[in-house]
């Protein structure tokens, strides 16, 4: 009897696009949860209107200007209750969280949540968020030795996962981590061998290490979420 692979879902993946990369001060003006499961995926999508203005950079990157955003987008605590509802419930159901680059999205969004009076995943919970499956960290983990960069396009590259569309849209980036999260499964069998439990628990560890490791003289040095060696937020 052929056995389905947990890569196969259920899985909920998670992707932000937004006004920069200091999770501290930036906002969250898109956002998109995939569920996939078995012979289904699910996609749903947020454009929200951030309440500041969208550094041009910003803009050349994922397209989604301030007017358009003020034109369209729905109000940031609307869109941040509905996004937690539903990553909540599905921790609740044994549902793993899948981020490409984790420890960004997740402390984004706690820190939108609390900038706009609203309970953290954590305090929904009633515990920490896990599992969590990010695949920039498990490639770091079973192939540390790989020079070259480690962005979701190269890793797609890499392991030719094929057809994922223009990338730096939130749905897209998501469909593209989750079939990443499938190809190392296959490239790594021992990886796709392990639970998501195990797993996230191994990304932890290996996280940590990456960190300590890294040259403190490093141009430029390694800033933002995860800096501390914490993961997955």
């Amino acid at each position: 009897m052929t056995t389905t692979p947990w890569t196969a879902g259920p899985l909920l993946g998670l992707d932000t696009e937004t006004t920069g990369v200091d999770v501290d001060v930036d906002r969250i003006v898109t956002a998109a949860l995939v569920l996939r499961e078995p012979g289904s995926t699910h996609v749903r999508t947020w454009l929200l209107d951030p309440g500041v203005e969208i550094p041009t950079e910003a803009t050349a990157i994922h397209g989604v200007t301030t007017a358009h955003a003020v034109a369209h987008g729905v109000a940031p605590a609307t869109a941040l209750e509905e996004i937690a509802t539903l990553l909540v419930d599905a921790q609740r159901d044994g549902v793993p969280i899948v981020a490409y680059n984790a420890a960004f999205d997740l402390s984004l969004l706690d820190a939108e949540l609390v900038r706009h009076g609203l309970p953290t995943l954590a305090a929904r919970l009633g515990r920490p968020v896990r599992p969590v499956l990010d695949p920039l960290v498990l490639d770091r983990a079973w192939d540390p030795a790989r020079e070259g960069k480690r962005r979701l396009v190269d890793l797609c590259a890499r392991y030719e996962v094929l057809d994922v569309g223009p990338l730096h849209t939130a749905d897209a980036d998501v469909l593209a981590t989750l079939d990443l999260l499938d190809a190392l499964g296959r490239a790594f069998p021992d990886l796709g061998a392990l639970g998501p439990d195990a797993l996230h628990d191994l990304q932890v560890a290996a996280h940590r290490r990456w960190v300590d490791a890294l040259d403190p003289e490093r141009e430029p040095p390694y800033v933002g979420a995860g800096a501390d060696g914490r993961w997955p937020s």
